[in-house]
């Protein structure tokens, strides 16, 4: 959605998409909707869910200033998260929260990165009565603002990557039902894209390669189940999106499937990369796992360290 199309959007047939997105903060493009009109008419009108990339633009700008004229001009990469503040970031999901109560919006908030913006969440398992339902990355997952003096702008996200304190309250709140999905925000820029400072490199990197790795290395430490990583990567997104015949392996069903083997490891280095952009923020980890097939509508798409030949794409219906 755009601060000039939603009467168009808002009028498109349901059943051809899965919802609406709306960038309530400025990230990599011109999408950012600030119209008050516009976020009225969306959240009033949408016939479907509206999925929100919540941070405050007027708080991110606020705090450029600042950290522009600390550092002149240039400030390093340790002060994105200060930029792209956790104030940012809970004030804008307090307020698309508001409006979708007041509105009757089915609202869905994008990669959630802070402890306070937990608070505004209800403990309750996904089902059509669940109006306001949360995702959160691997990254936020993953690592900490502790990881910047290491790996700089190659974990450079909006939302930034914040404290141990918050990597906590997300970590909990996906167990405990806060949070629905599991996802990568998957941006492969570039190295060059990737070069400057706090305010110039690009925000984004590849993780959808090892974000089930990911997710099963941290239930091998304890923190979840199998079970749950199963459900918050396959099955509640199809449920929540409204896909039809798939996210479950049902009779019926498209085979979306992945083999894996909980005894072998996978170490990431560059050449075992299959995005374009040829890097990774983990290049140099061993996880515990590795994946050994994937069949996308039936067919093998990967087996044994090689991709095979595209597999046949059918369209996906929604509910």
């Amino acid at each position: 959605g755009t601060n000039d199309n939603a009467p168009e959007a808002c009028a498109i047939d349901p059943a051809l998409i899965p919802g609406y997105k709306l960038f309530l903060g400025a990230s990599t493009g011109n999408m950012l909707v600030d119209s008050e009109e516009a976020l009225d008419y969306f959240f009033a009108h949408a016939p479907k869910l509206i999925a929100t990339h919540c941070e405050s633009e007027e708080i991110i700008t606020r705090n450029k200033e600042i950290y522009r004229q600390r550092y002149d001009g240039h400030p390093p990469i340790e002060t994105h998260p200060l930029i792209r503040s956790r104030e940012a970031c809970y004030e804008s999901s307090r307020s698309a929260i508001e409006r979708a109560k007041r509105l009757g919006a089915r609202l869905h908030i994008l990669h959630l990165s802070t402890a306070e913006e937990m608070n505004l969440l209800s403990v309750a398992p996904l089902s059509p009565e669940k109006r306001i339902t949360a995702e959160v990355c691997v990254h936020h997952l993953w690592f900490t603002d502790e990881d910047y003096s290491r790996l700089g702008n190659r974990i450079k996200w909006n939302p930034a990557v914040k404290t141990a304190r918050d990597r906590e309250a997300l970590r909990q709140a996906l167990v405990d039902g806060r949070i629905d999905v599991v996802a990568t925000d998957h941006a492969p820029h570039t190295l060059a894209d990737k070069e400057g400072d706090a305010l110039t490199a690009a925000s984004g990197g590849p993780l959808v390669q090892h974000s089930l790795l990911m997710m099963l290395e941290l239930a091998l430490e304890g923190l979840w189940s199998p079970e749950l990583v199963v459900e918050k990567m396959a099955h509640a997104p199809a449920q929540l999106f409204g896909v039809r015949e798939r996210g479950y392996i049902r009779t019926g069903y498209y085979a979306d499937l992945v083999l894996v083997d909980p005894h072998q490891e996978t170490m990431v280095t560059t050449e075992s990369l299959y995005s374009k952009c040829g890097w990774s923020p983990l290049e140099g980890y061993t996880f515990s796992h590795r994946i050994v097939a994937t069949w996308v509508n039936g067919q093998v798409a990967y087996r044994d360290g090689q991709l095979t030949s595209r597999p046949p794409v059918h369209a996906l219906t929604f509910a």
